[in-house]
């Protein structure tokens, strides 16, 4: 586990212009702060040890001699942290002046970073004092920093976790160094900055630094200048941010007139998987010889995950605008998916199983949605209800009343006198009530539509979603088989946001009736309703709930993570609501069930994708049907 996770910082400092011991002294209580919090990395804001807006103080050698001195001093009182530390200065070197960002660990100068692109444009005049980087690596023969490498080189963490290093203008420029930093290896990449603040700027920094966590699949670490720099002219506004692969995981308060410092505890595990199943990272990795990587020896603790916050909900968007564009979004694709399938088979329409349950719901609102993008009548959606042993009055009425009030054509065929006739000719007793009871119901209502979509000359339209699929809760050449399932790549959880959202955009007695739907218990209803005539077969009862499910299929499919990970994360995730003994024994009845489940995925029908995880096999998940899963499958 101590590979997956490491725990970062960027701070904004409290600092005096051009007095560089009383600016190491904050580094080191920021240090001290950073550690005593389990970081293993600090980064800190450019020319920390300085200031930034020293202007042409730089070419004093009284300056330039105290920085030095100031670095000695944060190396010899951080000696005995556990944590990575980098600061910025000016380095004198053959001639020229560069800004640097040194990376401190243990007593020691592990490297310095000069800034490539040197700003000097509007308010920056930076080339009136500084050099850019040259190409390649050098060594410093002097001072603290004698034998010190000197380059655009990498910084070796730990347990998996490889830092590269930019200076403020280099993520503003069209080629960034961390481009080639990460290609080169690195899964961190820190920014020491003096951004100044303007109106709108912070927006688009943050976006610029989002993006960049984006694009690379890394995290990006930013400490921005503080506002106790300089004002003659700027005003900086101490930006802290922490990116991850495209969302902000921590963001520090602006206009502080304090030491900030954010925290945020970054999954390497997941970066790497990301870039692994990312074939055009792979293919963009060019040899960089002239980039060194270099060993900090930061010890790896175990992450406690005290600055992640995890997504019990990963599918569904917690932000309400979101989610209301997240629906509208998947039913256009699903819609779409579906009008296309019904105009190229030239169907007079299509045909559902309603059920009154969530899925068959969902297909169903699907569909009125593809006949009207072709302009078919509603009517030519044939809905039919198919009551069977299990079927309650509840789902009953519901799948009649949305059907009525939605304008379909209804059909109700019993399938009870032909599931007693089938097992009476297999020979079994209609009374004894296992799989081969309630899979003949299944099987029939799937015969029945079939046939009757033959017969119309309609397109059977399949209701299962993307949770069932993983569980393989679904009976193979049962409701497992469709002629378009458009249901397939939505998890259990988004279903039900996804049919509220249809709600509130409905009114009268379809809403009322959609309402309904959702409070009604998840239940493929194949066996007998309970002495009050309610649903007695619950699934989640059965196979656990449905939002650990969720969770769990989210983690195992998308970042590749270990059974003991997951675990790790849902106990977060769920804390206060499962124990993680709970999550133990869902956890271990879902890895199960996904491995022996594949040959039902191996032959879904066509179903479009509309999110970052699909089952599909002809795309997203391919798998052997019969690959074992010991190794998975040994249970906690």
């Amino acid at each position: 586990m101590n590979r997956s996770f490491i725990r970062i910082a960027a701070a904004s400092l409290k600092l005096k212009v051009a007095d560089p011991m009383y600016n190491a002294k904050e580094i080191v209580n920021a240090a001290k702060t950073a550690a005593d919090n389990k970081a293993r990395l600090l980064v800190t804001p450019e020319l920390s040890v300085t200031g930034y807006t020293c202007a042409d103080l730089f070419f004093n050698n009284t300056l330039l001699t105290g920085a030095e001195d100031a670095v000695s001093y944060i190396i010899e009182n951080t000696r005995e942290l556990n944590i990575t530390i980098i600061v910025g200065l000016p380095v004198a070197f053959s001639g020229k002046l560069y800004n640097c960002a040194a990376v401190l660990n243990k007593g020691k100068v592990i490297g310095l970073v000069p800034k490539t692109y040197i700003a000097n444009y509007h308010e920056f005049y930076e080339k009136r004092w500084f050099a850019p980087a040259n190409s390649g690596s050098v060594v410093i023969r002097s001072g603290v920093f004698d034998g010190v490498q000197m380059g655009r080189n990498l910084f070796d963490l730990g347990g998996g976790a490889v830092m590269g290093v930019e200076l403020c203008e280099d993520l503003w420029a069209p080629v960034p160094p961390s481009t080639a930093l990460t290609l080169a290896g690195a899964n961190i990449i820190c920014n020491l900055s003096a951004s100044d603040e303007y109106v709108a700027k912070a927006e688009y920094r943050e976006l610029l630094v989002s993006a960049t966590s984006a694009r690379l699949i890394c995290a990006y670490a930013y400490a921005g200048a503080s506002v106790f720099e300089s004002t003659t002219d700027l005003v900086f506004s101490g930006a802290a941010i922490i990116s991850e692969y495209g969302s902000i995981t921590a963001k520090g308060e602006r206009f502080v007139r304090d030491t900030v410092i954010v925290y945020s505890d970054i999954d390497i595990e997941k970066l790497e998987s990301l870039r692994r199943q990312n074939i055009t990272f792979g293919d963009s990795v060019q040899n960089n010889n002239d980039i060194l990587t270099l060993d900090c020896c930061t010890e790896n603790p175990e992450c406690d995950l005290k600055y992640r916050y995890i997504d019990p909900h990963p599918f569904v968007p917690s932000d309400k605008d979101k989610m209301g564009k997240r629906c509208a979004e998947i039913l256009s694709i699903q819609s779409s998916g579906l009008a296309k399938r019904i105009e190229h088979v030239r169907s007079n329409g299509c045909i559902i199983g309603i059920s009154g349950g969530l899925d068959s719901t969902l297909a169903l609102l699907v569909a009125v949605r593809a006949m009207k993008l072709l302009g078919k009548p509603i009517e030519n959606i044939i809905g039919v209800t198919m009551p069977g042993f299990g079927t309650t009055d509840r789902t009953y009425t519901n799948a009649l009343t949305l059907m009525k009030e939605l304008g379909v054509t209804i059909r109700e065929i019993s399938i009870k006198e032909a599931c007693l006739l089938h097992m009476s000719d297999i020979g079994h007793d209609p009374s004894i009530k296992d799989i081969t009871y309630e899979n003949t119901q299944a099987r029939e209502r799937t015969q029945v539509l079939f046939d009757l979509a033959n017969k119309e000359n309609c397109l059977l339209v399949g209701t299962g979603d993307l949770s069932e699929l993983a569980l393989g809760w679904c009976t193979y050449n049962g409701d497992h088989m469709s002629m378009y399932g458009v249901n397939a790549s939505v998890p259990k959880t988004l279903v039900k946001y996804i049919v509220a959202y249809e709600a509130q955009c409905s009114s009268g007695s379809v809403r009322a009736t959609l309402e309904d739907i959702l409070d009604t218990p998840v239940s493929p209803e194949l066996l007998p309703p309970d002495e009050n005539g309610k649903i007695a077969q619950k699934t989640e009862d059965n196979i656990g709930p449905y939002e650990l499910h969720d969770f769990f299929l989210y983690h195992f499919v998308r970042f590749g993570s270990s059974k003991e990970k997951i675990l790790k994360i849902a106990a977060k995730a769920f804390d206060g609501v499962y124990s993680e003994e709970t999550i133990k024994k869902w956890l271990n009845v879902f890895v199960r069930r996904f491995f022996i489940s594949q040959f039902k995925r191996s032959c879904i029908p066509d179903s479009p994708k509309v999110g970052s995880v699909s089952l599909s096999p002809r795309g997203d998940w391919r798998m052997p049907s019969d690959a074992s899963f010991e190794a998975f499958f040994e249970e906690f």
